[in-house]
């Protein structure tokens, strides 16, 4: 496959994948475990409010939608632990590196997320793909098969055989980025 092929079908998936990106205030252990508390609520908040979403789009409405109850949620959550750190949600679309979650690769590039963001979000972050639902231990690959080609389906359930294609996805994108 070619560079320009592959980062192609690169582009679809990113267009087509909705992510959650959680970053944690600090890299303390304290701050880590709040992050995972956080997480593991907003995961059993955000399955039920995207359950019945059928497209990038309507999920990245539904958080639109839902942005200030997202962030009250978490904001609770945080208080709940003793914590005072602020919370802020958006949805953006930012850059990604290559992310593997258990059998999904997903190529490096920019993809659009509901970004929640603990304190000074200088901590190591946290990710999953809200749509389609691969957030939860149950999602399987075969969702993610419902809304990408038989070529992008490949690229990301292949793991390391495109690996080093994805570093050169990553180069490319960053490169890209400093003429943005």
């Amino acid at each position: 496959m070619s560079l320009t092929g592959f980062y192609g079908a690169c582009e679809g998936i990113r267009g087509e994948v909705f992510r959650l990106h959680i970053l944690a205030n600090s890299d303390s252990e304290e701050d880590q475990r709040l992050k995972l508390s956080v997480r593991d609520a907003l995961l059993q908040y955000t399955g039920t409010l995207f359950e019945n979403c059928r497209s990038k789009e309507e999920s990245i409405q539904t958080a639109q939608a839902h942005l200030e109850d997202i962030r009250t949620y978490a904001q609770e959550i945080i208080r709940e632990k003793g914590y005072d750190y602020p919370v802020q949600a958006y949805v953006m679309n930012m850059p990604f590196t290559t992310r593997v979650y258990d059998d999904v690769t997903l190529p490096a590039g920019h993809y659009d997320a509901l970004r929640v963001v603990i304190g000074s979000g200088q901590g190591h972050n946290w990710w999953c793909v809200l749509f389609p639902a691969l957030c939860l231990p149950s999602a399987a690959t075969k969702e993610i098969s419902s809304v990408v080609s038989e070529g992008e389906e490949e690229i990301i359930t292949a793991g390391e055989k495109y690996e080093m294609k994805f570093m050169l996805v990553e180069w490319w994108e960053g490169l890209c980025s400093l003429f943005v």
